[in-house]
């Protein structure tokens, strides 16, 4: 029987791996995918999450292979409204890197695959949880397998979370956006910046990527699934007057949505509605601790406007290693750690929702007395005192 067994081989499910593996624990992923996803989705790595990557010994990998973002600009009808540095705002590392998801991910796979040969298993279904006692079973395509504690790590549509009965509620409203990626035109350096465009007709955001790549990304009135990378295109020039070079890809539209696990750790008491398929045993004596906790999109769906889902998932992840290693070493200590990490992490996640919230209002189109006082807004979050306190919120310091 295994300490862990993560259900998800993302970089959330992939970073825990490597962290508990590093902790001594015997752990294993399985991921349902037969081969990794090739999609750029999340770019942005932010300071807190490149000092738990350098803990895992893949910190050094990722920045000889990521662009470095030390500064942003925000820009309204073809004005500079402010300019923001990071370097102050965190002294360890000064930026912000990006990186495309697909290759973050490998690097994670090949560190699990030292640290732990032959415990990554792609093709894996799970297609039930059940908790029995002190240990909790996974019905597979494959088989049974069996562990001490079972983590959640399988996205916004989790199949755990589901088993586990917990609930899970929207925060805020819905936006779309159009993304695509494309030539950058501007200077080959290693450290550049990212753009903002607070346009009257919505926001485009603008970031580099290695291999002479920059990400555009614009709010859209509706979810343009039809849309080319030359609407994209031109979206960028009739709002910001921009001229991007040739696209490298399609370009994709997407909903933003936000989220929040009513628990993130099962609770034997309330397991056993009629969409779980927990069932837990009679108990007697101290609260028992469940056996099931979630991390990233399982637990919460944060808005990828600000770069801060993957990261906040990484966050997760550290903070839960130590509360199941306490668990696995100290039984009786098992539901206190896994409520300490439930009510600091949904914190975490509150607070992410609140900023990407913000994020987003910035970012809705704006007219008249509003686009006046938006835009006096943002001047004045980029003078001192308050650039220091935005930079250290855009680089995740707080969460």
């Amino acid at each position: 029987m295994r300490d862990v067994v993560i259900v998800g081989g993302g970089p959330v499910g992939t970073m825990l791996a490597c962290v508990l593996a590093v902790g001594g624990l015997d752990v294993e992923v399985l991921e349902q995918r037969q081969q990794p996803s090739l999609r750029s989705r999340a770019i942005g790595i932010h300071p807190p999450s490149l000092a738990a990557l350098a803990g895992i010994g893949v910190a050094d990998a990722l920045l000889e292979r990521a662009v470095r973002i030390r500064a942003g600009e925000v820009h309204c009808d073809g004005r500079t409204l402010g300019q923001m540095s990071f370097e102050r705002a965190t002294p360890g590392y000064p930026f912000v890197v990006a990186l495309p998801q697909y290759e973050t991910e490998a690097l994670l796979r090949d560190r699990f695959e030292k640290l732990r040969p032959g415990r990554y298993r792609s093709g894996v279904t799970v297609t039930g949880v059940r908790e029995r006692g002190d240990a909790a079973l996974l019905s597979t395509d494959s088989g049974t397998v069996e562990a001490r504690y079972v983590i959640g790590a399988d996205g916004a549509r989790s199949r755990v979370r589901a088993a586990a009965g917990i609930t899970w509620r929207q925060l805020g409203r819905r936006e779309t956006y159009l993304m695509g990626d494309f030539a950058d035109s501007g200077p080959r350096d290693t450290d550049t910046g990212a753009v903002l465009y607070f346009e009257r007709g919505g926001v485009v955001e603008s970031f580099p990527l290695p291999g002479g790549r920059r990400r555009w990304v614009a709010m859209t009135d509706f979810l343009a699934t039809d849309a080319d990378s030359a609407d994209l295109a031109e979206l960028i020039r009739f709002r910001t007057r921009v001229t991007v070079a040739e696209p490298l890809g399609a370009a994709s539209a997407f909903v933003v949505q936000q989220r929040l696990a009513g628990r993130l750790h099962s609770d034997p008491l309330y397991a056993g509605s009629r969409r779980s398929n927990l069932r837990a045993e009679p108990v007697s004596g101290p609260r028992p601790a469940g056996r099931i906790a979630l991390v990233g999109d399982a637990a919460h769906q944060i808005s990828p406007i600000g770069g801060q889902g993957m990261n906040l998932g990484w966050l997760d992840a550290v903070a839960l290693a130590p509360a199941l290693q306490r668990a696995l070493l100290d039984p009786g200590a098992a539901a206190s750690v896994l409520a300490d990490y439930d009510r600091t992490r949904r914190a975490a996640a509150r607070r992410a929702a609140l900023q990407a919230g913000f994020n987003m209002a910035m970012g809705r189109p704006a007219h008249g007395l509003r686009l006046g006082a938006r835009n006096a807004l943002v001047r004045g979050l980029t003078l001192p005192p308050a650039n220091e306190l935005v930079a250290r919120a855009f680089t995740m310091r707080w969460l």
